[in-house]
């Protein structure tokens, strides 16, 4: 891993496989790193060249000058990938969060889109968690992202895992770490409070959104956690049908991450879709 500076942002990055290799870009969810795909690398970099990126405000990068929108975010991504001289068509994939920033990229810039690969994506319900619905409260918001410590830490990661194995010691640390983070609470809540509110994910941005991507023919794999505490899984209806040319899977006991808890499952689904396309 390492520190670009991207216009004059402190940017991280995790790169493996060959540098000439079809590139596959991995976008985290709100609040988290690029450590979510950690183990999808060695699964794919045999044959890619595999980039997660912490995006800006997120993880351990430095934060946009502006405040932190889906397009700042978008850009942001580009702009990272620019920096590593990598302008050829990506496979973009992202969670969570990361969905909403990879269909903002798709809608604004189409052409350097290889396929599109969305997990528990945000985008397709008003549904969230109570947790994240809490945090567009004033002053409460602020409150909960300031306490994230050894107590609360492990809640959290239990939250978005259906198998409490994978709530390890690293992964507390590293959310303990990211919290300490200068610009975390500010970047969150911007991010939190931009997309949705107490009565949950906000109509407006995922109805724009969506409809600007109406008409994409990119490949696109849909996949989902049937265990998902924080975007629920009838949310993969609603993305089938704004997507009916993807393909699609539901893990059985999963949760908000699949790419954690079923990483060779996964890999091999997406493997042959990223097969079909030529960069």
């Amino acid at each position: 891993m390492r520190f670009l500076d991207v216009r004059g942002t402190r940017v991280r990055v995790h790169e493996t496989g060959d540098p000439a290799a079809p590139p596959v870009v991995l976008l985290h969810g709100i609040g988290r790193s690029l450590e979510d795909w950690s183990l999808q690398h060695p699964l794919l970099d045999g044959d890619y060249r595999v980039i997660s990126i912490d995006m800006p405000g997120f993880g351990l990068s430095q934060r946009l000058a502006a405040p932190t929108t889906l397009a700042g975010l978008a850009d942001g991504v580009w702009a990272t990938l620019d920096t590593l001289g990598e302008t050829r068509p990506v496979h973009l994939m992202g969670n969570s969060l990361g969905g909403a920033v990879a269909m903002t990229m798709l809608a604004g810039t189409p052409e350097r889109v290889s396929t599109l690969t969305l997990v528990n994506s945000a985008g397709f319900g008003k549904e969230v968690t109570v947790a994240l619905r809490l945090l567009a409260v004033p002053v409460l918001g602020r409150q909960m992202l300031r306490r994230v410590d050894r107590l609360t830490a492990p809640r959290m990661e239990r939250m978005v895992f259906a198998d409490r194995a994978h709530v390890t010691p690293e992964r507390i640390e590293m959310a303990i770490r990211i919290a300490r983070q200068p610009d975390f609470a500010a970047v969150y809540l911007e991010v939190a409070k931009a997309l949705g509110g107490l009565r949950g994910v906000a109509a407006a941005w995922r109805t724009e959104l969506l409809g600007r991507l109406r008409a994409h023919e990119k490949p696109t794999m849909l996949v989902w956690g049937d265990r998902d505490l924080i975007l629920p899984s009838k949310h993969l209806a609603a993305a089938r049908a704004a997507f009916p040319h993807a393909q699609s899977h539901l893990f059985a006991h999963t949760g908000h991450m699949p790419q954690i808890e079923r990483p060779e499952e996964f890999a091999g689904l997406v493997r042959p879709m990223l097969a079909t396309v030529s960069v």
